[in-house]
């Protein structure tokens, strides 16, 4: 896609230099939104406002849409107040209001300004909602019917008012601004044009309430795989729709924070090429100081058994692969569960049906790495690397020492998730590094409880 795109860029800035605009127009309309705006966030200041400007007015906008925050404010900064109110005009209101949002307070005056006051005052309306809430992402711009009208009057409605709808396959039905059903476009084609629509309609329709968590909202459209979902307030009156392509963005996002909650950074505002070398360290390094400090655990740990130690420095070999089987293990099970908590799948009233899995998985796994971590001992450290202080003694330690290792880890990194989600933490948080942490303490502990107890040292 990077050299698709490269290769575009080359062939749209030749056509510009050469300075011609008719064959570059006539390529830019066989384009994909996406893609244009794709070739125009790699554009320089110089050519952008330029290139822009030779979009048809329907496909600008579309285009619009897509770019980059930064590029879009480059844009509106250098549009005339004409220009920018075409583009402005051509939006929906969900998309208005994820540009303002992005865009610095003098930048969202002027588009404010240029927009029409219909349009002022919905965006002024989403953006009152909390942040991240149902409200916040939904659009006003809706099909809405009344139930005693027939479905021929209907069909004409859609015709009349549908080119200004984000979407128009599932129409609302209202009486008096309340929610009482809805119905597809499916069916009033196939429906006789006399049928009323009170008769046809989807009584029992699945909303959202304003305050709800956009998370919630992406979930419930995963779920029941809708193309739209209706938002309504406390007296069920519907005020908005949702639609699949802001949910999608939202499970993106989603996905996007866990994942870097899970990696130890702080969720980040703007994608990594973007970013800057200080904006990714910001992100990174307050886990990482937390992480060191709390790494200190281990380091008290080898210092009390240092004496064992200096008895038998072999064991020393064999921590590294105790404190890495355990971390893993640990982060198996915690990925496992905190993806279970994400799709619902995974409540804390399950946790002892969790506890009870992980620990038969834990048996199996810890006595297949048991016996493989035996072979590898006294095949590989004892005969041929010919360490005559690596006995089947401490071998058996190091194999139960990772067994019991590889229990521990499993309980932490399958519990842990869901106590954090109890307490109203993100489960994500309580991911890799802190369960890596905490299982590396844990897996020390027992090493040389072991080591002592079975080699009388120490």
């Amino acid at each position: 896609m990077a050299e698709y795109n490269f290769s575009v860029e080359k062939a749209l800035i030749q056509l510009l230099d050469d300075k011609k605009y008719h064959s570059l127009r006539d390529i830019l309309c066989t384009m994909n939104p996406a893609d244009i705006a794709a070739v125009f966030d790699e554009l320089n200041e110089a050519r952008l406002p330029l290139l822009f400007r030779l979009l048809p007015k329907e496909l600008a906008a579309e285009t619009f849409v897509e770019m980059e925050p930064e590029a879009q404010e480059l844009l509106i900064r250098g549009f005339s107040d004409s220009e920018l109110k075409e583009v402005i005009d051509e939006l929906y209101v969900d998309d208005a209001v994820d540009i303002v949002e992005e865009m610095p307070a003098n930048v969202v005056q002027r588009i404010l300004s240029q927009a029409e006051p219909e349009m002022r005052k919905q965006i002024n309306e989403i953006l009152r909602y909390p942040e991240d809430s149902a409200g916040s992402i939904m659009t006003t711009e809706y099909v809405s019917l009344r139930p005693n009208m027939t479905v021929g009057e209907a069909i004409l409605r859609i015709r009349r008012t549908g080119i200004d709808k984000e979407t128009i396959y599932t129409c609302y039905v209202t009486r008096g601004h309340k929610l009482i059903g809805m119905v597809t476009v499916k069916t009033l084609l196939l429906c006789e044009d006399d049928a009323l629509i009170e008769d046809i309609m989807q009584e029992h329709v699945i909303t959202v309430n304003t305050t709800d968590d956009q998370e919630v909202v992406a979930q419930m459209f995963s779920k029941y795989d809708f193309l739209a979902l209706p938002v309504v307030d406390t007296e069920n009156r519907l005020v908005g729709i949702v639609t699949f392509d802001d949910a999608w963005d939202v499970m993106e996002d989603e996905a996007t924070e866990d994942m870097e909650k899970m990696a130890a950074m702080l969720p980040s505002e703007h994608p990594y090429m973007r970013s800057t070398p200080v904006e990714i360290w910001k992100n990174r390094i307050p886990w990482l100081l937390l992480l060191m400090i709390s790494a200190t655990l281990t380091g008290l740990v080898i210092s009390h058994f240092e004496t064992a130690l200096g008895v038998l420095p072999c064991l020393t070999a064999f921590i590294p692969m105790l404190m890495d089987t355990g971390g893993n293990a640990g982060s198996q099970a915690c990925v496992s569960i905190i993806r279970g908590i994400s799709l619902n799948e995974i409540e804390f009233r399950d946790l002892f049906r969790v506890v009870w899995k992980e620990i038969r998985v834990a048996v199996l796994c810890g006595v297949c790495l048991a016996a493989a971590c035996f072979a590898k001992v006294m095949l590989v450290d004892h005969l041929l690397m010919h360490n005559e202080s690596v006995t089947s003694t401490v071998a058996l330690v190091v194999c139960i020492s990772m067994a019991l290792t590889v229990f521990m880890a499993k309980l932490v990194g399958s519990t842990l998730p869901l106590l954090a989600k109890k307490i109203g933490f993100d489960p994500a948080v309580m991911a890799s590094p802190i369960i890596t942490t905490i299982v590396d303490f844990l897996s020390l502990l027992v090493y040389f409880a072991f080591a002592t107890a079975l080699l009388r040292i120490g």
